[in-house]
C-alpha cells in the first residue's frame, strides 16, 4: 500500500512538472524573462539556498572583490539563474524558427566553421553560463551534432526535454561507456560534440584543477576525447542580451591539447573562467562546486 501511494505522489508531482513547464513554454521570451526574473527576486527575499551557496562560491573565488560589489553581483546571478530556467522553458516549446530570430549576433563562429568545412571534428565546451541551451540548439544547425544526456528524475520532464533538445536535429546519447563511444565515434566523423565541462564527476571521472585559484574536482571526458581523436576545442555559450541571445565562440588554450592530464584539465578550466568573464552575473553560481577537495568532503557549503 505505502509503495502504491509512493508511486501515485510521485506520478501527480511529475504530471504537475509537466503541466507547470508546458504553460511556461506558452510565454514568449519577454514575459518568461521578466516573470523568472520575479522569481529570482523572491529566492533572494527569502534568502533561498540558491542566494546561500552562490555567496559561498563568489566569496571563494572573488576574494579581492569588493564585499558590497560582491553582494550585488550574486543577487544579479540568483536573478539571472532564475531567468534561465523560464527562457530555456520557453525555448523548448516554441518552434525553432522562432528561436532563430531571437539570436540577434554571433561572435567567432569561425572558430567552429573552419573545423567543420576541413572535416574536423568539433568539441565545443558549453559552461553553464548565460543561456547554454539556444546555444546547443544552434550548433545543430552547422553540422552534425551529438551531446550526452542524462534523464530527468523526474521521468514525465523527459520527452519535454528531450524533444526540446532534438528539435534542431542533435543526437543525445547516454552519460555511460556507450554514450562516451558514441561521442568518440561522431568527433571521428568530423562532427560537432557537445560537453557541459563545469559539473563536478564522479571520483573515477575526474581528477583535481585550479578553478579561479582553488582545486576543483574536474572531469577528464573532454581530455580523454581530444587524446584519442584530431578534434578541434571551442568554448561557447548563449550570452542574454536586451532583445535576445548573443551568441560567443571563444579559442580553447592551446595547452588544452597537452597529452599531460593536468596540464589539459587547468587550460580548461581557465577557458571556462574565459567565458564567466564574458558575463559573470549569468554563471549559475549557485552550483556546489567546491564539494570534494583533494583531502575528499568539504564543509565549505555547510551551515553553521
Amino acid at each position: 500500500m505505502q509503495i502504491w501511494i509512493g508511486t501515485l505522489a510521485l506520478d501527480i508531482k511529475g504530471a504537475l512538472a509537466a503541466a507547470v513547464l508546458k504553460l511556461v513554454g506558452k510565454l514568449p521570451l519577454a514575459w518568461a524573462r521578466r516573470v523568472g526574473g520575479l522569481f529570482g527576486r523572491l529566492a533572494i527575499l527569502f534568502r533561498g539556498e540558491g542566494l546561500r551557496v552562490t555567496r559561498i562560491n563568489l566569496k571563494l573565488c572573488f576574494p579581492a572583490l569588493d564585499a558590497a560589489e560582491r553582494e550585488r553581483l550574486a543577487r544579479r546571478s540568483v536573478v539571472n539563474t532564475a531567468i534561465t530556467g523560464f527562457e530555456v522553458a520557453t525555448l523548448w516549446r516554441q518552434p525553432w524558427s522562432r528561436s532563430e530570430d531571437q539570436i540577434v549576433r554571433v561572435r567567432n563562429q569561425q572558430l567552429l566553421t573552419e573545423g567543420v568545412d576541413e572535416g574536423q571534428g568539433v568539441l565545443v565546451l558549453m559552461p553553464h553560463t548565460g543561456n547554454w541551451e539556444i546555444f546547443g540548439m544552434y550548433l545543430a544547425t552547422l553540422g552534425p551534432s551529438t551531446g550526452l544526456y542524462a534523464p530527468p528524475k523526474i521521468a514525465a520532464l523527459d520527452p519535454i526535454i528531450r524533444a526540446g533538445r532534438e528539435a534542431t536535429g542533435t543526437t543525445m546519447v547516454p552519460t555511460n561507456v556507450q554514450g562516451v563511444r558514441a561521442l568518440l565515434k561522431a568527433l571521428k566523423n568530423g562532427d560537432i560534440v557537445m560537453v557541459l565541462p563545469d559539473q563536478e564527476p564522479e571520483t573515477s571521472g575526474g581528477d583535481f584543477a585550479p578553478f579561479f585559484g582553488r582545486p576543483a574536482l574536474t572531469m577528464t571526458l573532454a581530455h580523454n576525447l581530444l587524446k584519442r581523436t584530431n578534434a578541434r576545442c571551442v568554448f561557447g555559450f548563449g550570452k542574454r542580451v536586451e532583445d535576445g541571445f548573443e551568441l560567443m565562440f571563444l579559442p580553447a588554450e592551446e595547452g588544452i591539447y597537452s597529452a599531460e592530464q593536468n596540464v589539459s584539465l587547468a587550460a580548461m578550466n581557465r577557458g571556462v573562467e574565459a567565458c564567466i568573464a564574458e558575463a559573470p552575473e549569468q554563471y549559475q553560481w549557485e552550483y556546489k562546486r567546491f564539494r570534494r577537495g583533494p583531502e575528499g568532503k568539504t564543509r565549505l557549503y555547510a551551515r553553521n
